[in-house]
């Protein structure tokens, strides 16, 4: 660096004598013009003497000093240069950072990050402040900002001691004892040696086959041999001598929720060791309740619930879901405790799928930019922006044709129902679609309770439709669905409700249209007619069947094949234009076709379009 200002201070030094120079001469010359030509004339005799000596003194001085402030300059002590600019800033990043997280490395807010991905592939409409981002991204914001990135390692969270509540050992103790219940036997195509002979992969022998699981034929829709699965569950337990404990702490499994007006979440469940009563505090999946009330099958209330008791409880904070696991604990503290803990292990688990998915995108882009590079790798530059410039053009026909189409073919629905039962029948309905090829149906979201703003938002977000089941909507919900133009359909039979999504996909698929005949007549004779200078072929016809209406669309058959579709030039009977000939009637007709020719034997069929609406193929199976 101190080299580059010498040789700057060199050449502005030097350019300062040459202008002094440049002066002096140019008063020489100007002395000269005053005072002639004459060599005779002293002052003169005097100036080309002079100013060389000038010129030299001058010189020797600038050099001189030059010198001095040069050597003076390298004497210093060499202090760093501060830079004009200030430095950046350094921000510390990892991989499968959220928006949030990377706004708070850069001491900004959120809506600074949105900005930095603006005009990217990001489609930051669905981005969120949780959203994780992939390395790219991080790299584009960081380098719009004008900060310096730093990668650090994967973020690590304070490692948390396991706070979960789980089941006593001794219900785990052992092997496990199986009845087999095969279910949906009343189908015609049911099979159940076909699932006895599959479960032997998984080391579940039947009678049947040698082994010691007693297997059961049922039909939970008809009722079919649910007593004898009763009664076979309960000769096993005899046999085995199985007694559940009534002392300890309570657990049960979930077997239905819903939420009740007056009574908030209510579960009815299953108690398998230990003694409900009131003011218990459980938890389940991620909610948890205080014991309030319990009532039995009848609804009547009841203070302690046993082993094999089915009871419903009142009290829980949120709705859990069928299946879960009922676990007693200490205190309302300790169960804030477990559902922390788990609410923190779900979170931990979508962050691992997310970096896997954020992994695969960024792949995807490489790959993408490695085609892109190798397509436009040998071309110069002007030829990149015009081919680029095409590609664009193109596709900006294009989306809105093939946005017209996934809407059409894409079915977005919201299911709501009253009990996790029912939201569970709907869904193992909709499991059954087969039909994707013709309409493809998203389930978009699926809850129980009442519908909501949230479902309103999905629905409008997504362009769905909401089913509830069983469930009520208020005013304002249904002010709001109406208002973001969003379809509430509610039902309270189940099969009502998928014959009517059986509609709206039928709806969805393009229909189609169907030929109807108006009427069919028979080629006699064929002969032309000259117009100017143009010959036209004419056919001399009978009426055969219905009646040949010249504002319809005709078609031209020749041994059962078609030849020609269009329209009719002109129809005549006689030498009278008219527009109608009816059966039993002869006429001369032309087509919109000239070189088309009529042969004796054609046959001219007169029809109207008809569109047919389409209908899906999907069974479910009642």
């Amino acid at each position: 660096m101190n080299q580059k200002l010498l040789k700057l201070e060199n050449l502005l030094r030097f350019h300062m004598i040459y202008r002094q120079l440049h002066g002096l001469d140019q008063r020489r010359i100007l002395a000269q013009w005053k005072h002639g030509f004459s060599s005779a004339s002293p002052g003169w005799a005097a100036q080309p003497h002079a100013w060389p000596w000038q010129t030299d003194v001058f010189l020797g001085t600038a050099l001189s000093q030059y010198r001095f402030l040069v050597t003076k300059k390298e004497k210093r002590p060499w202090k760093p240069q501060l830079s004009s600019t200030k430095s950046k800033k350094e921000v510390a990043v990892w991989i499968g950072m959220t928006v949030e997280e990377l706004a708070r490395a850069m001491e900004k807010d959120v809506d600074f990050v949105y900005e930095g991905l603006l005009n990217t592939a990001v489609d930051i409409d669905s981005l969120e402040a949780r959203s994780r981002l992939d390395e790219v991204w991080i790299k584009e914001v960081i380098k719009k900002a004008g900060m310096k990135l730093k990668w650090s390692k994967l973020k690590q969270d304070k490692v948390r001691e396991n706070r979960d509540a789980v089941r006593s050992l001794s219900a785990f103790w052992g092997k496990v004892p199986i009845v087999l219940a095969i279910n949906k036997c009343d189908k015609a195509k049911a099979d159940p040696e076909k699932v006895k002979k599959d479960l032997l992969a998984y080391d579940v022998v039947c009678e049947d086959y040698g082994g010691e699981v007693q297997a059961v034929h049922v039909s939970a829709l008809t009722g079919e041999n649910l007593m004898s699965l009763a009664e076979a569950t309960i000769t096993l337990a005899e046999m085995l001598e199985l007694k559940a404990d009534p002392s300890g702490p309570v657990e049960g499994t979930v077997i239905e929720s819903f939420t009740d007006k007056g009574r908030g979440p209510v579960t009815t469940a299953i108690i398998q060791r230990g003694t409900l009563r009131k003011g218990s505090i459980l938890v389940a999946g991620k909610s948890w309740a205080k014991v309030r009330l319990m009532f039995d099958e009848n609804g009547k209330t009841v203070h302690e619930a046993y082993p094999s008791m089915p009871v419903g409880i009142i009290g829980w904070r949120d709705l859990p879901s069928a299946g879960d696991e009922i676990i007693e604990v200490e205190s309302e503290a300790r169960a804030r405790e477990v559902i922390d803990w788990r609410k923190f292990e779900q979170e931990q688990e979508k962050s691992k799928d997310d970096l896997k998915i954020i992994e695969e995108k960024r792949k995807e882009h490489q790959e993408a930019y490695q085609k892109v590079r190798e397509k436009y790798g040998t071309l110069l530059w002007k030829e990149r922006a015009f081919i680029k410039y095409l590609e664009r053009k193109e596709q900006k026909h294009l989306r809105p044709k093939e946005k017209a189409k996934r809407d059409s073919n894409v079915l977005p629905v919201i299911i709501k129902g009253d009990v996790d039962g029912s939201v569970e029948a709907i869904l193992d309905i909709i499991d059954t679609y087969d039909a994707s090829h013709e309409c493809e149906l998203e389930l978009v979201h699926f809850g129980v309770g009442d519908i909501s703003e949230n479902d309103i938002n999905f629905a409008e977000t997504f362009d769905g439709i909401i089913y509830g089941f069983n469930v009520n909507v208020s005013n304002i919900i249904q002010q709001s669905a109406a208002k973001k133009g969003v379809k509430i359909k509610l039902h309270k039979i189940i099969y009502r409700l998928i014959e009517d999504l059986q509609g709206e996909l039928s709806n969805r698929m393009p229909s189609t249209v169907e030929e109807h005949p108006v009427g069919e007549a028979s080629v006699l004779a064929t002969f032309s007619v000259t117009e100017g200078k143009r010959k036209i072929p004419v056919a001399g016809c009978r009426v055969q069947k219905g009646q040949l209406e010249k504002q319809k669309k005709f078609k031209l058959m020749r041994n059962g094949h078609v030849i020609w579709k269009g329209s009719l030039t002109s129809l005549k009977h006689h030498k009278d234009d008219i527009s109608v000939i009816k059966t039993g009637m002869e006429c001369g007709l032309s087509l919109d076709e000239e070189k088309i020719e009529f042969k004796v034997g054609d046959e001219i069929v007169c029809y109207e379009e008809k569109e047919v609406l389409a209908k899906t193929s999907w069974d479910p199976g009642f």
